[in-house]
């Protein structure tokens, strides 16, 4: 939020959707256990978090984005997203800007990536809302698709004109206590609304005084809460907070924090603003305004500062940033004040949406575990989502992807980036199984370059993984390329730094679990192996090729839990399953990153291709489970055995 104006004349300032699946026949009860949620949070609106973190004293803070111009910038944004994330913010917000279809369904527009910030990156999102060059009714059609989208929360704004001066909006609004007005009135009390105050009272008010009554009016329309315009010294905003606690103001006043981060990028905002820069601040800035560092660095002190005597006031306890779409400065500045929490436990053990109707969501295949935008994306039409368990329905109607090319569903690294890991050219299918065992083991592939991603990870290993790192790297040299695992724990504690989740006090367990592809001729012997009576019982698998034919011990192709949880006062939680008609969905998938994502990096009809094209027409996918995770991990043992039975071929 840069701009709200006044005039001087102004009053204000069913289940899831049925399907099939090849393989299976017939249907099965859905059973939907209504479970207590982990996460108390994900039931909360966002004033009622906001209220609760007033009430208790809590230290919070929250950011602000803008849309990006480009389809690159959608990607790196919604990675910033995920990193910013991680510190824990009460919510984001992203801007409206009438100049770049904020409506619509690019993935640019402020809609769009706002919507991916609730549903793909769980994070609780403020969309702005202006009533600059809109119609009532193309207003109202917005907050309509924003409600669709699982959009919660609104910034009430009447914008910045597009030219010199404010036109009016003959069928529209023209001062944002209408649009407040018109929210509730349309809506009733679905939106939280959020609406500007400013610190300095309007530069189009007459007067602070007014300005302060326009702003009383916008918050008895119907605003939660008010978050300000940027200011410079603290003073400035608590005494402002005073002023409208006065006249009778009492919902959360937030103040809006500016990092300095470069002289062009302050003159610009404080044009848009229309304030004045303080001489003290001026002073120090103007004889180094073309050293970019030594500005940022000044703009950090003077911000921590700023900070510190606002939370020591008694009166603040969140801070808003206006981040520019940056991150080194305000995340350095949120972990000077000691507001930056990233806590390595989880409410669930996979990322969670923020989608309203996903808030009972508990349950997920473990398939998806490094791809949990695509599973949302895959999930989205469904109506209810498992709750306590996953349920006996044969029918999970999981959407088709076809849409690799979604900004939230690439990869973070440019092709140049890939081709440096993965290879700029492939001479053989041993030269993949280096890149996947380069992947696992963290060290430099022949060029010198580190293997980050891979087409079914788009991020480095997890600690998790790094449990298992020894015997995943050895598999993977010798053609069991892995591409999801996860150690067998019996009784961890909740609050376990590596593999914790869930609520303090309570106990978390898992089956250990290999999911990988290979050969057929590998194929050949691990099935023998599985066989053999000491795994018979206690190994349960499910193998595949892209042609969908499969083989599985799996009992009435039941779903398998593989990760619960216990805590006081609750049932047990299984939030992980390996469900055998789910994985018939997940390697329609899986096979086609081979091609999506890895050989159309190279040239149709080269080598390099067609390696990979004869691994996804010829190689397998494997999952495998041991079902008995208070001893030790058999599936290693069971890889030993299988390449045991290949360097004996008179065995076979």
């Amino acid at each position: 939020m840069v701009n709200e104006p006044h005039s001087a004349s102004s009053g204000s300032a069913s289940s899831r959707s049925d399907g099939s699946s090849s393989g299976s026949e017939g249907s099965k009860d859905s059973s939907r256990c209504s479970t207590p949620v982990l996460d108390a949070e994900r039931h909360e609106r966002l004033r009622e978090k906001m209220r609760r973190r007033y009430d208790s004293g809590d230290k919070w803070f929250s950011l602000e984005f803008f849309p990006p111009r480009t389809a690159n910038g959608a990607v790196n944004l919604i990675s910033r997203f995920d990193r910013m994330g991680m510190g824990g913010p009460l919510f984001i917000d992203v801007t409206w800007h009438p100049a770049g279809d904020p409506g619509s369904d690019k993935e640019t527009s402020s809609m769009i990536i706002a919507n991916t910030a609730v549903n793909y990156c769980g994070l609780e999102t403020v969309l702005h809302m202006t009533c600059c060059n809109q119609t009532k009714e193309e207003i109202t059609g917005h907050l309509q698709k924003a409600k669709h989208l699982g959009l919660k929360n609104i910034m009430a704004l009447r914008g910045d004109p597009i030219g010199e001066e404010w036109e009016e909006e003959v069928e529209g609004f023209n001062y944002a206590v209408d649009l407040v007005k018109h929210i509730r009135c349309e809506f009733d009390d679905y939106f939280d609304i959020c609406v500007a105050g400013y610190p300095k009272g309007h530069p189009e008010a007459e007067s602070y005084e007014a300005d302060l009554r326009h702003l009383k009016e916008k918050v008895s329309a119907g605003a939660d809460f008010i978050i300000t315009q940027l200011f410079f010294r603290s003073e400035t905003f608590l005494a402002f907070m005073k002023d409208c606690q006065a006249i009778g103001i009492t919902c959360p006043i937030v103040p809006g924090i500016f990092p300095i981060q470069g002289y062009h990028s302050l003159r610009q905002l404080v044009k848009l603003s229309k304030l004045e820069v303080p001489q003290e601040i001026k002073e120090v800035i103007e004889p180094i305004k073309d050293n970019d560092a030594a500005i940022r660095n000044y703009g950090v002190e003077l911000a921590v500062s700023m900070c510190r005597e606002l939370l020591d006031s008694g009166m603040v306890s969140g801070l808003h940033f206006y981040t520019l779409n940056r991150e080194v400065a305000t995340t350095e500045i949120l972990k000077r004040l000691g507001i930056w929490k990233e806590d390595p436990r989880r409410p669930l053990p996979w990322a969670v949406s923020a989608h309203p109707k996903r808030r009972v969501e508990d349950v997920r295949p473990i398939f998806w575990a490094s791809r949990p935008k695509s599973y949302i994306h895959r999930t989205q039409e469904w109506d209810d989502f498992p709750n306590g368990r996953w349920g006996n329905s044969s029918s999970p109607a999981f959407g088709e992807l076809k849409d690799y090319y979604l900004f939230y569903l690439k990869s973070k690294s440019p092709r140049e980036e890939l081709l440096k890991m993965w290879g700029e050219e492939l001479m053989s299918e041993e030269s993949l199984f280096e890149v996947f065992t380069c992947y696992i083991s963290g060290e430099p592939n022949r060029k010198g370059h580190k293997v980050t991603c891979l087409p079914w990870n788009d991020d480095p290993l997890a600690a998790e993984t790094n449990l298992l790192k020894e015997q995943l790297e050895k598999v993977n040299r010798r053609g069991i390329l892995t591409i999801n695992s996860q150690p067998n724990i019996n009784g961890k504690p909740s609050t376990d730094p590596i593999v914790g989740w869930g609520p303090s006090g309570g106990y978390v367990f898992q089956k250990a679990y290999l999911e990988f592809f290979t050969s057929s001729e590998n194929i050949t012997a691990l099935l023998k192996v599985l066989k053999m009576k000491k795994y018979e019982l206690r190994v349960n698998y499910h193998i595949v090729n892209v042609r969908g034919e499969n083989i599985t011990n799996a009992p009435d192709l039941q779903p398998n839990a593989v990760t619960w949880g216990i805590f006081p006062g609750r049932e047990i939680i299984q939030p992980t399953v390996v469900d055998p008609v789910s994985f018939m969905y997940w390697k329609d998938e899986a096979f086609a990153l081979w091609i999506e994502q890895w050989a159309k990096l190279y040239e149709e009809e080269s080598p390099s291709r067609m390696i990979i094209q004869y691994i996804h027409d010829n190689y397998y996918l494997v999952n495998l489970v041991d079902n008995e995770f208070p001893l030790e991990n058999c599936l290693w043992q069971v890889m030993e055995d299988t390449f045991e039975l290949l360097n004996c071929p008179t065995e076979q």
